[in-house]
């Protein structure tokens, strides 16, 4: 701070003054600069940047910026220095007028992070008014016959300073008959009066010229003059006299007009005209007085015509003159003081100043959203306000300094929960009774994006019939973000990875707005039964946000599939006569003595669907001509026996055409053409189509041997291998997790044929039979023997081949068993005992 120099006993005030000030300081938790008044421009207040804490290089980044009410461009500071200095001219009694205390509140607010100072900087006052009379010249009538001690009051000097400032102290020029006589009154006030010390001689000195001398107590001293022209009067020597020098009244503002304020009382010891007294106010008396007191002019009373308000005028002092009617007039003066007493008649006065509306709902707890001032032109009680917030979550008021409160967050805010805060602050004083005021404001919460995009539910099963068109829409996913505007626009997209060879997105798709789900290409339920994958639904925030949901498409079968006649299991190692196989024809010989019932030929077919669409039945056409045929065909099991013995009649070659048809919708068909040779009993016996390459000259005796030995050894292999497969699949099951490993896409299927009849299993599951070290196989097939046992044939002699053929294909596939194999092989073991 700068003052000027005053000598040695100034910088000592000073110091004392900077060593108070920055006490105070260190009490009251706020930085207090002072400065003089009429300061020039540029003077050092107070280096605020460094009393606030705040580094020079961050004023200009944080919009160091200063806020005062009503006195914004008094005080600036220096950004590059840090520095508070005075702007422009303060004059304190523009501001603060005859208050003691005089300050300029200073707000500063910094923000990333928004902080917010108070500053008080105190205007100490100079002495830069001098005393000054209303006016140049008084004049004052005197009768001669006035006694020594007489006093005549005069109108002392006002002085707009304060303090030792406006402390007056007045001097009379020399005279002979007056001096000066000065009595306190109140306070600074004071009431001058000239006594006579010398009796008065109007033919020896009609008049008197003094000069009165009024100076302030300031440094330096400033002084104000005014002229005293004293007439002196002849022959009306008695002027009235008040019962008392001063009355004091004190009224409440609002007092009803016309209310009596006080009645003055004045005699004058002379008689008749001459005691005669007229009352009146002063002739410096203010318009605004005049605007609120009258006097009756006979009787003294002085009555209220106006309304009084303390929080403009505290107090009126009235001077009141009595005159009589005397020639020449004499008169005398009193003075009337009014305090006007408070009552709680103003309601307090709120301004809300937002900072940062909307919020955002991450902001940190303790953010300052807005400013609350409050304030009421009452005194004491009356003018002391609380504020307080309805709702009072997720928000708080917080005290910054007299009659100032920030609005802060007081707790996590959530905009999905709550969009808008429709506050209300009321401020209330502490009158009786009090009175309130509100003000509103209203807090919207800005969205950020928290929310991701949530699913219903976690996983959706979609059945597709296969053969679908390509394109052909199977699903709509659909998931829903709780958050507002581009955090709530949501998309969609597929999790890629491999089915198979195949990526997932050469099977479907997903509308990256809509979210349906389409089918790319027909899909076949005999290469893929079950499609899983998932769709991931991410935001339009910043940073995007997302959710995975799981489809698990089902393709349901559809009859597509016809039936399909298998080849012979084995190729004829001999020509026979009239013989033919391959595709759809089978070729067998029979002897003309087998009888009823006999079995001479199996048709094989199998159907690549699942369930109904693969059960087979099998039906024999008629003959062409309408002729009956000695032939029949098991409706399942596909056998073909005789439905007679055979007689001579019957033609040597019977052509059969067996239809093999399935149970879909609608069903589908194959023809199968069994040529079969009627040969006589008598004749050699020839290798069918079961017969393996072998010694045709062996005996049958040893054949026989041979062939049961093999068929024990098949039976034990297969009942073990059963039993050890059994465990082995049980152990993987329970160690090995479900994988597909090196099976490609389809369903294993179980063909079997038995005496009982013929059936085809798929799995409903995706499950694959594979083998640990070739290729994947998807199907088993086992064929009980069809043609009759004979002792010593070659068929007897074929069976060990083929049991040692099902035992490698035990060992190569990893099944998974259910009921239906175990039966089956229960049925496989039963037809190989009946060899024996």
């Amino acid at each position: 701070m700068l003052f000027p120099r005053q000598g040695g006993k100034g910088c000592l005030r000073l110091l004392l003054s900077v060593l108070f000030l920055e006490a105070w300081k260190a009490g009251s938790g706020q930085v207090r600069y002072s400065v003089p008044e009429e300061a020039k421009h540029g003077t050092f207040v107070g280096r605020i940047a460094q009393d606030l804490g705040l580094e020079l290089a961050e004023l200009v980044p944080r919009l160091f910026r200063l806020a005062s009410k009503g006195h914004g461009d008094l005080l600036e500071v220096n950004l590059q220095n840090g520095i508070l200095f005075v702007n422009s001219r303060i004059d304190r009694e523009e501001l603060c007028g005859r208050t003691l205390e005089c300050s300029i509140h200073l707000e500063v607010i910094v923000d990333r992070p928004l902080q917010v100072f108070h500053v008080e900087v105190e205007v100490k006052d100079i002495n830069d008014n001098p005393p000054v009379f209303r006016a140049r010249e008084q004049r004052l009538f005197i009768p001669e016959s006035r006694l020594v001690d007489s006093r005549f009051p005069i109108e002392g000097a006002a002085d707009e300073d304060i303090g030792i400032n406006a402390l007056l102290t007045y001097t009379l020029s020399p005279s002979d008959y007056f001096s000066l006589d000065v009595q306190a009154s109140d306070e600074l006030s004071k009431s001058l009066s000239l006594e006579l010390r010398k009796p008065l001689d109007r033919e020896e000195t009609p008049e008197l010229h003094l000069l009165l001398t009024a100076t302030d107590g300031g440094k330096p001293e400033l002084e104000g003059r005014v002229q005293l022209l004293i007439t002196v009067l002849d022959v009306n020597d008695n002027a009235p006299l008040f019962a008392q020098a001063v009355y004091r009244v004190h009224l409440l503002e609002g007092t009803a007009n016309g209310t009596l304020v006080t009645t003055l009382n004045a005699s004058d010891a002379d008689e008749g005209v001459n005691s005669e007294i007229v009352f009146s106010f002063g002739s410096h008396v203010t318009i605004n007085f005049q605007k609120n007191f009258k006097i009756d002019s006979s009787s003294g009373e002085i009555r209220l015509i106006g309304r009084l308000d303390y929080e403009d005028t505290k107090s009126y002092e009235i001077q009141v003159k009595a005159v009589d009617k005397g020639n020449p007039p004499m008169s005398n003066h009193c003075k009337v003081l009014v305090k006007v007493l408070d009552v709680n008649d103003n309601a307090p006065q709120l301004a809300i100043t937002p900072l940062s509306l909307p919020v955002r709902e991450d902001i940190p707890l303790g953010t300052v959203i807005a400013f609350v001032s409050v304030s009421d032109r009452d005194s004491g009680a009356n003018g002391q306000v609380t504020c307080s917030l309805t709702p009072q979550v997720p928000f708080k008021l917080v005290s910054t300094f007299k009659n100032y409160y920030s609005l802060v967050l007081d707790s996590a805010l959530d905009r999905e929960s709550v969009a808008n805060y429709a506050l209300v602050v009321t401020a209330r004083d502490g009158g009786s009774p009090s009175l309130s005021a509100t003000a509103s404001v209203s807090v919207e919460v800005a969205d950020v994006n928290d929310n991701a995009p949530a699913f219903a539910q976690p996983e959706y099963t979609v059945f597709v019939k296969e053969n679908n068109p390509p394109g052909c829409h199977i699903f709509t996913v659909s998931a829903r973000d709780a958050d507002a505007q581009e955090n709530a626009l949501v998309s969609y997209s597929l999790v890629e990875r491999r089915v198979g060879e195949r990526a997932l997105s050469s099977y479907v798709s997903v509308h990256a707005e809509s979210g349906k789900v389409y089918a790319l290409q027909p899909l076949d339920h005999e290469e893929l039964e079950l499609l899983q994958f998932q769709v991931s639904a991410r935001d339009a925030g910043v940073p995007p946000l997302g959710s995975n949901v799981t489809l698990q498409v089902f393709v349901l079968d559809e009859n597509d599939n016809a039936p399909a006649l298998l080849p012979l299991p084995l190729p004829l190692p001999l020509p026979l006569p009239g013989a033919r196989g391959g595709g759809g024809a089978l070729s067998e010989p029979v002897s003309r003595a087998v009888g009823a019932g006999h079995v001479v030929a199996k048709v094989r077919a199998v159907d690549a669907d699942s369930g109904y669409n693969a059960w087979l039945s099998y039906e024999l056409q008629p003959a062409a001509g309408g002729a009956r045929s000695p032939f029949r065909v098991a409706l399942y099991t596909g056998e073909i026996s005789t439905t007679r013995a055979l007689d001579e009649a019957d033609a040597p070659r019977q052509r059969l055409l067996v239809l093999v048809k399935d149970h879909g919708e609608p069903a589908l068909t194959a023809t199968a053409t069994v040529l079969l040779s009627l040969v006589e009993s008598g004749q050699a016996p020839r290798p069918s189509s079961r017969v393996l390459a072998g010694g045709a000259g062996a005996g049958a005796g040893a054949a026989l041997v041979d062939v049961n030995v093999y068929l024990i050894v098949a039976i034990c292999a297969v009942s073990s291998l059963l039993v050890l497969t059994l465990l082995l699949s049980t152990a993987l099951r329970c160690s090995a997790p479900p994988s597909e490993g090196a099976c490609g896409p389809g369903k294993p299927t179980l063909v079997c044929s038995s005496a009982v009849g013929s059936w085809s299993y798929s799995q409903q599951r995706r499950q694959r039979v594979c083998s640990g070290e070739g290729p994947p196989k998807a199907d088993l097939m086992a064929f009980s023997p069809s043609l009759p046992q004979v002792p010593g044939s070659t068929e007897e002699r074929q069976q060990p081949s083929e049991s040692e053929h099902l035992g490698k294909v035990s060992l190569s596939c990893q099944f998974n068993f259910s009921i239906s194999f175990i039966y089956n092989s229960i049925i496989l073991n039963h037809s190989f005992a009946l060899i024996f």
